[in-house]
C-alpha cells in the first residue's frame, strides 16, 4: 500500500512494454524494480546508487518504477516464463515485493535462497525481520506515538496501551487517529486495539483463518474498545482522513498525540513539516502493527552475481545508517548494527516487538465493522 501520500511525488509506471528492450538484459546493469513510493526510489537514486557504483567500479543500477505490487509481480511473472524458455527476464533485483506472489516462482527456483546465498552481512539482519529466505528484509517501517514534548513530558509519555488508553481519556479532544481504510497509521491502531482485545497475540490472525464467525467473535471487542475512546478523542469523536491530516493536525498543535508511520514522522520532523521538540515512542507491552519491506533476487537474472552485491552492499552499517537518516526508516539489520549515536538518538523507538496482521478478508472485515460499530455517522467513500 501506498501510504505515505505526503511524500509522493508523481511517478511513472513503467512497465516491461513502455519501456525500450535494449535498456534491459546489459552485462554490468542492475536491473532493479520498484513497487515502493517515490521517496523510496529517490533514496536509491541520492544515497544508494552513488555509493554502490563508486565502490563498484563498472556496475550501474537501473531504477525502474514498477508501479505498484501488482506491476512487480507482471514482471516477476515474465521472468518465471523466461526461465522456462532459456530467455532473458529483463530483470534482476525486486524491491518491496514478496516472492510468494509468484504462482510457483519460488518451487520452480526463481528467486534465490539468501540463506545459501553467502551474504557476508546475512547474520546481521533483525530476527524480527527473518521471513522466507527467499525474501530479504533490508528496511522497516513500524507505526508509532508522535507527540508533543512541549504539552507531554518525555517521562510522561504513555508505553503501554492501558496508559495510552487512561492519557486519552485523561486529555479529552487530545489524540486523534485516521479512519482504517484511509491510511495506515490510524488502520494499525485499530489493529492494536484488535490485538489488546485478543491477548496481545498476533499468531491468532492468518490470511487464511478468516470466516465470519470468528470475525464476529475477535472483532467485535475491539469495537467496543475503541467506541468507549471514540468521546474522548479529538472534537468529540472526529477522525482524520489519512496519514498526512494526522500529521498536519500535530504540527499545527491542534492535538497533542497521533498514531504515526516511523518513516512519515521521522521524514516529517526532518522536512519541517513536525517541530523539533515532537517526540517519538513505542509501546512496550505489544507494539503498534507495522514490518518490514523485503528484496528479491532473480537466479536467471542477467547480472544476478552482481545483484546479491547490492542485496549484501544494502545491509552494511552505511547504507542501514542512512535508512534511518535520509529515508526515515528502521533498519533492517539489528540496531547493535547501526552506530551508537543513532542508537540512543532513536532508543525510544527502538521496538522489541513488530507485530503484523494480515490483509485479505481480515481487512475488508475490520474496515467494515469499524464503520458499522465504531463509526456509523461516517461515510466510508467521503
Amino acid at each position: 500500500m501506498k501510504r505515505r501520500d505526503f511524500m509522493l511525488a508523481a511517478g511513472t509506471f513503467a512497465g516491461a512494454l513502455m519501456l525500450p528492450r535494449m535498456s534491459f538484459g546489459a552485462e554490468g546493469v542492475i536491473d532493479v524494480y520498484f513497487s515502493s513510493d517515490q521517496n523510496v526510489i529517490d533514496f536509491w537514486t541520492n544515497v544508494v546508487k552513488p555509493k554502490f557504483e563508486a565502490a563498484n567500479a563498472g556496475v550501474t543500477l537501473n531504477l525502474v518504477d514498477g508501479g505498484d505490487g501488482a506491476g512487480v509481480a507482471a514482471i516477476g511473472d515474465r521472468a518465471l516464463a523466461a526461465m522456462a524458455s532459456g530467455a532473458d527476464p529483463q530483470a534482476d533485483l525486486f524491491e518491496g515485493f514478496d516472492t510468494r506472489v509468484t504462482v510457483d516462482g519460488i518451487a520452480k527456483g526463481l528467486y534465490v535462497d539468501f540463506e545459501t546465498a553467502g551474504l557476508s552481512n546475512y547474520g546481521k539482519i533483525n530476527p524480527l525481520a527473518f521471513d522466507i529466505p527467499t525474501n530479504l528484509p533490508y528496511r522497516g517501517s513500524q507505526v508509532l506515538l508522535a507527540y508533543d514534548t512541549t504539552k507531554l513530558d518525555p517521562a510522561n509519555a504513555p508505553k503501554t496501551w492501558p496508559d495510552l488508553v487512561a492519557w486519552i481519556k485523561a486529555n479529552p479532544g487530545q489524540f486523534i487517529y485516521n479512519r482504517p481504510n484511509k491510511g495506515g497509521s490510524g488502520g494499525n491502531f485499530v489493529r492494536r486495539a484488535i490485538l489488546e482485545a485478543n491477548g496481545k497475540d498476533p499468531s491468532k490472525f492468518a490470511v487464511d483463518n478468516y470466516t465470519a464467525e470468528a470475525g464476529e467473535a475477535m472483532l467485535n471487542p475491539a469495537w467496543d474498545i475503541l467506541m468507549d475512546l471514540a468521546p474522548s478523542l479529538f472534537d468529540g469523536g472526529a477522525y482524520t482522513s489519512g496519514n498526512t491530516q494526522s500529521i498536519q493536525l500535530l504540527g499545527q498543535s491542534a492535538v497533542t498525540m497521533i498514531p504515526a508511520w516511523s518513516d512519515q514522522a521521522l521524514s516529517a520532523i526532518a522536512q519541517g513539516v513536525l517541530p523539533e521538540t515532537t517526540g517519538l515512542v513505542q509501546l512496550s507491552d505489544l507494539g503498534l502493527p507495522g514490518g518490514f519491506t523485503k528484496l528479491a533476487v532473480l537466479t536467471n537474472g542477467v547480472n544476478k552475481d552482481a545483484a546479491l552485491k547490492l542485496a549484501d552492499f544494502l545491509l552494511t552499517e552505511e547504507i542501514q545508517s542512512a535508512v534511518l537518516t535520509e529515508l526515515g526508516g528502521f533498519p533492517g539489520v539489528s540496531w547493535e548494527h547501526v552506530s551508537p549515536e543513532l542508537r540512543e538518538k532513536f532508543a525510544d523507538i527502538i521496538p522489541t516487538t513488530i507485530p503484523t496482521f494480515p490483509g485479505g478478508d481480515w481487512e475488508k472485515a475490520i474496515n467494515d465493522g469499524w464503520y458499522r460499530a465504531v463509526a456509523p455517522n461516517v461515510d466510508p467513500a467521503s
